[in-house]
């Protein structure tokens, strides 16, 4: 087979020959960076935190104990059947969140392995602790959330591209590219797409004899992992365009919108900024973000024979970053994870040549200053990182007392909560939750007083907000305060929950 690729309308020729070299054994390498990237999660992370917003939507699809939230139409089922074997048996958090912490373990190892016959260990490994160094990948190892997932799922799938359309044939490379393929559309189908433009591009562009097989791979894969959600827009939105459309409106319209001051604003530890009007506090927090560019670029000059490798991957991540940073008006940090992970290759290349291509007598100097400006960096990572946990862990105490409050009030399983923060509300309180509109929109007035005259049904209502027309002669009582309020009401339907009362779990 050809060992040339040509990417782009001018046809621009990447010699793949530098990927054929046999490096050394990999194994310890990675396997150290996947083991310490477990541990920092299970010492930092994991104690005490409990599930966000939308964590509690995918737990809840599949949790033994508590009905379904509302399934919106921007949210995909992958990370829903990741958590399953764990969310069915168990609702402990800690569990649930030590199982993700060994899975992403597992995830990064075997993202990484995928490149072993590409790339020298050193490289691997630097990428590795660059990208699992990061606050953002370390603070969604152990969540239940798709995009660390996605980032996996790119990182491998570009490794086993590079792999299936060498001159050597390898066919469980070929088979990874359609399990990592598959693996991104089932957790995000537009992340999905987005990884997929390039390489189909690039595998169309390879001269010479073509490969059929790579971007039949590659489509199959991708249909394969959209299938639920295809289905499942079809059967409750009326069909794809349909559940696009909703889920442009959800998202605040995909268009023209320029967020990339909304992403470094973000970087600070803000797990979401929506909208992001906030000031940039924290300049140092983004500090890396801007010398990322500049790295990319000195790996991809640095690569040499591994050239068309670091292209590739740059222009993946560049495809993948392209919704979040021009398309949204909002942001948050966890978007970008597949772009942080295939650019951290690009990265540890350069960071390795600076010290290689050193002259003998200033290395030492060199790496000296490399390892500093490293610490410097690691250790403004774990500082957002502990402010972001901690909020988490706060968040999880604040909502476990309110459900604490509503059990004393009567509003026990089987039960239903609407209103200001009802999702997760509902979550920790064993309830389900229902909105009579907005982006959860699942039920009308009627159909809550309906409910109401078969289990316990409470209305929850921000700080200096009234109740809705049809709660106003419920009872009032108060709950505990949420994220620095003065406290929230509650208000509760008078009738009583008949003993045995079924729970009505929701659709999507």
């Amino acid at each position: 087979m050809p060992d040339r690729l040509a990417v782009g309308p001018r046809v621009v020729q990447m010699r793949l020959a530098g990927v054929d070299h046999a490096y050394g054994r990999p194994f310890p390498w990675l396997a150290a960076v996947a083991a310490a990237f477990v541990l920092v999660q299970l010492v930092l992370v994991v104690p005490g935190s409990g599930l966000g917003w939308d964590e509690t939507v995918y737990v809840s699809q599949v949790g033994r104990d508590v009905p379904a939230a509302f399934f919106s139409a921007p949210r995909a089922r992958g990370i829903s059947y990741l958590v399953a074997p764990v969310a069915a048996l168990t609702s402990s958090m800690a569990a649930l969140h030590v199982y993700l912490a060994l899975c992403s373990g597992c995830g990064l190892f075997l993202a990484l392995w995928v490149w072993r016959p590409l790339l020298p260990p050193a490289v691997l490994a630097g990428a590795g602790a660059m990208f699992a160094g990061l606050w953002i990948t370390l603070y969604y190892g152990p969540q239940a959330m798709p995009n660390l997932w996605c980032a996996l799922g790119a990182l491998a799938a570009v490794g086993c591209f590079l792999r299936a359309v060498r001159q050597t044939a390898d066919g469980k490379a070929l088979a990874g590219l359609g399990a990592a393929v598959a693996l991104v559309a089932l957790m995000r189908p537009p992340d999905a797409c987005y990884l997929v433009l390039p390489l189909a591009v690039a595998a169309l562009a390879v001269s010479g004899r073509r490969h059929p097989a790579v971007p039949a791979v590659i489509v199959a894969a991708l249909l394969l992992g959209c299938a639920p959600w295809i289905v499942e827009a079809h059967l409750h939105y009326g069909g794809v365009v349909a559940r696009l459309h909703r889920a442009s409106e959800i998202q605040g319209g995909l268009g023209g919108h320029l967020a990339v001051d909304d992403q470094v604003r973000a970087l600070d530890g803000r797990t979401l900024c929506r909208p992001c009007e906030v000031p940039w506090k924290d300049p140092v927090t983004a500090a890396w973000w801007f010398a990322l560019p500049l790295l990319t670029a000195g790996g991809i000059i640095a690569a040499r024979a591994r050239r068309p490798a670091a292209v590739l991957v740059t222009l993946v991540a560049a495809s993948m970053a392209t919704p979040y940073l021009f398309m949204i008006d909002y942001a948050a940090p966890r978007f970008l994870l597949p772009t942080y992970a295939l650019l951290a290759l690009p990265v540890a290349e350069c960071l390795r040549a600076l010290f290689t291509s050193t002259r003998p007598g200033w290395r030492p100097t060199v790496g000296v200053l490399l390892t500093l400006a490293l610490a410097g960096h690691f250790a403004v990572q774990y500082w957002v990182l502990g402010h972001a946990v901690a909020r988490s862990r706060v968040a999880r105490q604040e909502y476990t007392a309110i459900a604490d409050q509503l059990h004393l009030l009567g509003v026990r399983p089987p039960c239903t909560v609407t209103g200001f923060d009802a999702v997760p509300i509902g979550y920790y309180a064993r309830c389900a939750s229902r909105q009579i509109g907005g982006h959860d929109g699942s039920i009308t007035a009627d159909g809550l007083r309906a409910a109401a005259r078969r289990t316990p049904v409470a209305v929850i209502v921000a700080p200096g907000h009234r109740p809705p027309a049809y709660a106003r002669a419920w009872r009032p009582e108060s709950l505990p305060p949420l994220r620095g309020s003065t406290g929230l009401s509650v208000y509760v339907a008078p009738s009583e929950p008949r003993d045995g009362a079924p729970s009505e779990r929701l659709s999507p």
